[in-house]
């Protein structure tokens, strides 16, 4: 008897051997069971991209290694601090769950936050390059102050 374990044990086992058999469906129901138990509620950082906002509200997150789906309810699209958009820095508080039949995972957003003072700043400059590139901020644009206002 050695000591030394194999590099890979399923390599060593005999085709039908003692492994554990399971059809798609089962192993693909244990996988959301472990991964919805070990992240029930999670804060998940990274950049918003692929925004797509039709009805079922998703869009995904990614950061420079890895892109994760997510999907913000439609009756929970209102409630957000933040709106989701395109390079924008967030952090985001939900669920991970995964979609059983296609074997998928992907976090049901409840709050988003920016990821920080410096991507606020750097949205609204964006924002303000954007309008003045309309044109909104040019003196003809700007209507002076009524004499006497009727409402504050």
């Amino acid at each position: 008897m050695t000591d030394e374990t194999p590099d890979n044990v399923f390599d060593t086992q005999p085709p039908g051997g003692n492994l554990p058999e399971f059809s798609v469906s089962e192993i693909s129901r244990l996988l959301k069971r472990t991964v919805e138990d070990a992240f029930p509620f999670v804060r998940i950082r990274g950049e918003v991209s692929r925004v797509n906002r039709h009805s079922s509200g998703h869009c995904y997150f990614d950061d420079d290694k890895a892109v994760i789906a997510s999907v913000v309810w439609k009756g929970n699209f209102a409630k957000l601090a933040v709106k989701p958009e395109q390079g924008l820095g967030v952090v985001c508080t939900g669920r991970v769950t995964t979609f059983q039949g296609q074997s998928k995972y992907q976090i049901v957003v409840e709050q988003m936050e920016l990821a920080g003072v410096g991507a606020l700043m750097a949205m609204l400059e964006e924002r303000k390059k954007r309008l003045a590139a309309e044109g909104l901020f040019t003196e003809e644009r700007k209507k002076p102050p009524p004499f006497l206002p009727e409402i504050v």
